[in-house]
Order: C-alpha cells, then sequence, then structure tokens
C-alpha cells in the first residue's frame, strides 16, 4: 500500500499542528510519501515582501528564520536541534542569495514565493525522526519533479516527472524512509524553481501520486472535505461522502476551495483514488473521489459559487463570422495568463467571465487592437457564477428547466449561461447582491431532496 499524504499550511500553522500531522503520518499503514505546503501565512509573507520597491532584505530573513526557528525550538530537543540547524542553515544560505538576486529575472518571484515549502518540509521530516521514524526531506529538485509553463504559472511535465521521482523516491520506499517533499514548484527545463500557481502544493501531491501509481493520494487540509455547499452561504449544507472525478473538478474549479482545480487530472490518469480529509477531525470519513459514479440524494450533488467576477462583452459586427478577431481577443487573455471561466457568444457580440481583477489589465490590451475590429467594449461587475453540479446532470430532461424555475421564483435575474460543456454541471452567472438567496434556493430544492 503506498499513500502519498499533502498537508496544507493551515495543517501545519503551530507547533502542535506539526505535531498533530506527524502523528497522522506515522500512524498510517504501509509506505508513504508526504507532500508540503509552507507554513500558514509564509507565501503571504514572501511575496508581499518581495513585491515591495526597496526590499529590507535583513529585516525578511530576520522575520522568516525566526517564524520556523521559533516552531523547530518547541519540537526538538538539544540534540535533534543541533541535526536540523545543520540543514537549516544550508537552506537559509540558498534562501538569500535568491532573494538577493536579479529582481528583473522572470522566474525571481517563483524562485521566492516557493521558499516556505523548503522550511515546512525540513521541520516535519525532522519532527518524524524524533519520533523514531526513518524520512527525509526533499526539495523539488531532489525528488525529480519536472515543470514546464509560464512564470508563476507552470504545470508539471508528467512524463519527465514520472521518470525522476520513480529513479529518486521509489528507491527510498523500498528503505522504509518517509519523503516529505516540497510542494507548490517544479523544475523547469532549466533547472529553475517555477510555481503551479496559488494552492499549488495539491496539485504537487497529484502529480507525484500519478508518477508513483500510488494506491491512494489524500489531501489533509482544514475542512471535512467537499461539501454540498459552502457552509458560510448555506448553513445546513452537508459533507459529500463520495464523488467522481469529474464531479469534483467542476466543484473545485467553480469555486468549492477544497482543493487546487489542477489536483484531479493527474490521479484521474492513472485512476488514483483521492481522499480529502481533515488534519484537525482525522476520524471524519472525508470526501472520496474516483472514476465511478457515487451516491447522489436530490437531482444536485452540490452548489458552488465563485464571486468577484466580472462580465466583458465586446461588440464588433457579424463578429460571429469573423473568427480572426476573436481569436486575436482571446490571444490578449493569453499572453497575461488571465483566466476565463466562461465564454458566450452571438452574431455580433461576445462575452467573457473574468475575475474582477483582472478587467483593467485586459481593457488595456483590448485598447491595443485596431478600432476598427471593435465597437464597443462594456463590464458589467461585481457578478457572481453559480455552479450547479450532478451526476450526468445534462442528460436527465427538464433539469435546465427545473433550475432556472427556482431561480426565477427567487427573482434572480441570469446575466450568463454556461450548459454543455460538462455533462456534470450547469453553470450561470447572477448579480452579487442575489448570489446567497440563489444558492440557498437551489440547495433547498434539489440538493436536500
Amino acid at each position: 500500500m503506498l499513500t502519498v499524504m499533502k498537508f496544507g499550511g493551515s495543517s501545519m500553522a503551530s507547533p502542535e499542528a506539526f505535531r498533530r500531522v506527524a502523528n497522522i503520518i506515522a500512524s498510517t499503514e504501509g509506505n508513504k510519501v508526504v507532500v508540503v505546503s509552507a507554513v500558514a501565512g509564509v507565501t503571504n509573507f514572501l511575496v508581499g515582501a518581495a513585491g515591495e520597491k526597496n526590499i529590507d532584505y535583513k529585516g525578511v530573513l530576520k522575520t522568516f528564520s525566526e517564524k520556523h526557528l521559533e516552531i523547530a525550538e518547541q519540537l526538538f530537543d538539544e540534540k535533534q536541534i543541533v541535526k536540523f540547524l545543520e540543514e537549516f542553515k544550508v537552506r537559509m544560505e540558498t534562501f538569500e542569495k535568491a532573494l538577493r538576486g536579479d529582481r528583473t529575472d522572470p522566474y525571481y518571484m517563483d524562485a521566492i514565493s516557493s521558499s516556505g515549502e523548503r522550511f515546512s518540509s525540513l521541520i516535519l521530516a525532522h519532527l518524524l525522526i524524533s519520533m523514531g521514524e526513518d524520512s527525509v526531506a526533499l526539495t523539488s529538485a531532489a525528488a525529480g519533479i519536472r515543470s514546464a509553463g509560464l512564470p508563476l504559472s507552470g504545470y508539471a511535465d508528467l512524463k519527465r516527472t514520472k521518470a525522476d521521482v520513480n529513479m529518486k523516491v521509489r528507491p527510498m520506499l523500498e528503505q522504509g524512509i518517509i519523503p516529505v517533499i516540497t510542494g507548490f514548484y517544479g523544475m523547469n527545463a532549466d533547472d529553475r524553481p517555477l510555481t503551479f500557481g496559488r494552492g499549488g502544493s495539491d496539485y504537487s501531491g497529484a502529480v507525484i501520486a500519478n508518477a508513483l501509481k500510488a494506491d491512494e493520494l489524500q489531501i489533509w487540509t482544514d475542512v471535512d472535505g467537499f461539501m454540498s455547499a459552502d457552509p458560510r452561504l448555506v448553513t445546513d449544507a452537508v459533507p459529500i461522502k463520495e464523488m467522481n472525478y469529474g464531479e469534483a473538478a467542476e466543484l473545485a474549479y467553480f469555486g468549492a476551495k477544497v482543493l487546487h482545480p489542477r489536483t484531479i487530472e493527474p490521479a484521474r490518469q492513472r485512476h488514483v483514488p483521492v481522499r480529502v480529509k481533515n488534519t484537525f477531525n482525522p476520524e471524519s470519513p472525508g470526501t472520496f473521489i474516483h472514476h465511478l459514479r457515487g451516491p447522489q440524494n436530490g437531482m444536485l450533488m452540490s452548489v458552488a459559487a465563485k464571486t468577484d467576477l466580472s462580465i466583458i462583452t465586446i461588440s464588433s459586427a457579424e463578429i460571429a463570422y469573423r473568427p480572426r478577431i476573436v481569436a486575436r481577443i482571446i490571444e490578449k487573455f493569453a499572453e497575461n495568463n488571465v483566466i476565463i471561466y466562461s465564454i458566450s457568444t452571438s452574431l455580433s457580440t461576445v462575452a467573457f467571465l473574468l475575475h474582477n481583477n483582472d478587467v483593467q489589465q485586459i481593457l488595456n490590451q483590448l485598447n491595443n487592437l485596431i478600432e476598427k475590429d471593435i465597437e464597443k467594449i462594456n463590464v458589467k461587475s461585481d457578478v457572481a457564477l453559480v455552479c450547479c453540479v450532478g451526476d450526468d446532470l445534462l442528460s436527465k430532461c427538464g433539469v435546465s428547466g427545473d433550475i432556472f424555475s427556482v431561480v426565477k421564483e427567487v427573482g434572480t435575474n441570469v446575466e450568463m449561461i454556461s450548459e454543455g460543456a460538462s455533462d456534470s454541471s450547469l453553470n450561470f452567472v447572477v448579480p452579487m447582491e442575489m448570489l446567497v438567496s440563489t444558492v440557498r434556493a437551489l440547495h433547498a430544492q434539489f440538493v436536500r431532496e
């Protein structure tokens, strides 16, 4: 039995949290590979510090060092702390070199923002050693995680990673060693750190599970798995015990902040089941994700929501018959690495759904297009995307009509609809002020039938 166990920053926010994680690992049977995020708050600190016009290098190094040493000193005895400090000092030297590096380098922020994982993994590995386990802290480079893509938005080269991880990590497992690997980034073709986007440590866990064809990938977080709705919006939301890869991917992408949306695909490719567990409530079964259909009580399994979005509508005469213009518009999104959550077209308009924070950047880019190609651009801000997820949803006759009948009863105006891209979800856009009442009405009618 080989289990890949990924622990997020909230699971390692204090010495007590580290002990809890270590006990969970030690009590898990079989071979284990552990993947970790940075200690809670560390990545935000690094991104903020590195983004300052004038970096206070000594201050950043002091704060960063003290944060991790404070945890280590409460976990280790005098003998263990000496061994820990030997590796800690080497990694601090590497971090300082990166921090004082060339800030015009496109990969500068990747190197800095991924530094927290190098220290959380070191603390956890030494804690396991102090408990009598055989463990080693591995950076992504040492483990063989290979990445490609743009700065701050990389993806794993699964083929190369599979070869390297099996060469570097597999022998350790055969010796009973527990590797503790840095999540969040891989090494690109030039052996530079390239991150997978915020929350990318979940994805790292799936990449390792894919490479080793693990028996199970466990994502340990601070909730009891996926829920039938956001508990902050729907007080009677319930945990989802079982779901398939497609349903989990839709929920993760369209608002459920349980795991990174890209986590599912590497696991799905090799049929590695995924289990989402709560570090602070390990007895809870969590959510089990696999390739088969799971049980579903109502018509919908869950109603998710993604907030703080805007619709940009671009008008141009008969744009539907001028695909090159649409291609050029989409190219502007791609050049700026802006995520498009939905697209809708008509004869003379094309509408894009994106995050509020990306609107001004895209507008600036669109203004560079030839004026005759675009007649008008409208922006509708502060809208939200509602995602209705269910098993084989769109094959059921009348589902759309039933859903929008409830939406109408609430008095919600639908701004945009996306249907048919996935057979397990129906998505539509509503004004932010109508989000809560819409989600609650749908949950009450279709999830808890």
